[in-house]
């Protein structure tokens, strides 16, 4: 969609920082990203397994972000419902996450067709596989990133913007380890299309960080996590907003590297990988519903708690209406203010 980058990220910095020096300037932001969603502003909700329901997705589009429906911990009658209701929840724009090592994808790929879904973010996969099919159907397509290269790669598929995601964010991460700080930059020198930064963003002043590099969007996925609306257990979200620098660890790394806070299975992992556990050992570790006994049920001590960094700079969970709300008043103060304390 995007041929050449024409428009730069910081044109839409300048525009709000001029919105704040003149009264006549009372003109809404946009940029590439807003116009390509029809979203107010360039804040995205994570499509997160366990906390991304219709319920959250609903109320950020409704406060003029993108929510993303979560569909990796759905079966697929599941997703169709949540797709239903977040549609009857909200006239606005939204998009469904899908993981494209998801087992039961065909299905979901076909209900997200059947259900004119907008906009879909695939991750955890080869972005060839479903790119193309789902752009047939006039689907816009953002896919999830950890390096140039795949930026490149997702780019030449075409789709139509990626999320950088570096390695401070939770849940599943990249191998490569690079930082958002680096990241970003490098992802957006490296391709023409409108880049999302994610990883290590929970407010407006991270924000504005992430589109001086360049980004001309921030995805959340913690700070959400952390939402009255969020399905993910309220035990959970309680221990994410008192965690601390430190609480958090990238874990299963012979299998696919997981950001997670420390418990008892995280422990028990740890020990299994420092005297050399392989992957059969490490799977058997593991099991079944162990994301689903932490996040969603609540077992704090015997179930998978992904989550971000970033978790030690959220201290309160609050309606997503105002976090959104809030995460844009910061950016703009930011703008007003840039060499301020945060």
């Amino acid at each position: 969609m995007f041929a050449a980058k024409s428009w730069h990220p910081a044109a839409g910095i300048i525009a709000i920082f001029m919105h704040h020096q003149s009264a006549k300037a009372m003109q809404p932001f946009s940029n590439r990203i807003t116009t390509l969603f029809g979203i107010q502003y360039p804040i995205i909700q994570a499509g997160m397994v366990w906390a991304s329901g219709w319920r959250l997705a609903a109320a950020v589009c409704n406060a003029g972000g993108l929510g993303i429906i979560g569909s990796g911990s759905m079966y697929p009658d599941v997703l169709r419902t949540h797709i239903q209701k977040c549609k009857q929840a909200s006239t606005k724009p939204f998009a469904v996450n899908v993981p494209l090592l998801y087992p039961d994808i065909e299905k979901h790929i076909a209900i997200i067709i059947e259900e004119k879904v907008p906009i879909v973010f695939t991750s955890a996969g080869n972005p060839a596989s479903w790119t193309g099919i789902l752009k047939k159907e006039g689907i816009i397509v953002v896919h999830v990133v950890s390096s140039s290269k795949f930026a490149k790669k997702a780019e030449g598929e075409g789709c139509d913007a990626v999320v950088a995601e570096g390695f401070e964010a939770g849940g599943h991460n990249g191998r490569e380890e690079t930082t958002s700080l680096v990241l970003v930059p490098a992802v957006v020198a490296a391709v023409q299309i409108p880049v999302i930064a994610a990883g290590g963003i929970a407010n407006g002043r991270q924000m504005m960080a992430a589109m001086v590099l360049g980004a001309e969007a921030v995805q959340m996925g913690t700070r959400f996590v952390a939402s009255e609306e969020a399905s993910s257990h309220a035990a959970f979200k309680n221990l994410v907003i008192s965690s601390n620098e430190g609480d958090t660890l990238l874990s299963l790394k012979k299998l696919v590297p997981v950001r997670l806070l420390r418990n008892s299975f995280f422990k028990a992992v740890a020990e299994a990988e420092l005297r050399g556990a392989g992957k059969e050992e490490l799977l058997q570790l593991l099991g079944r519903g162990r994301a689903k006994k932490g996040m969603f049920e609540g077992n704090l001590e015997e179930g998978e708690l992904e989550i971000g960094q970033v978790s030690t700079l959220v201290k309160s969970i609050q309606p997503a209406a105002e976090i959104v709300r809030q995460t844009w008043q910061e950016f703009e103060e930011a703008l007003r203010n840039p060499l301020g304390k945060a």
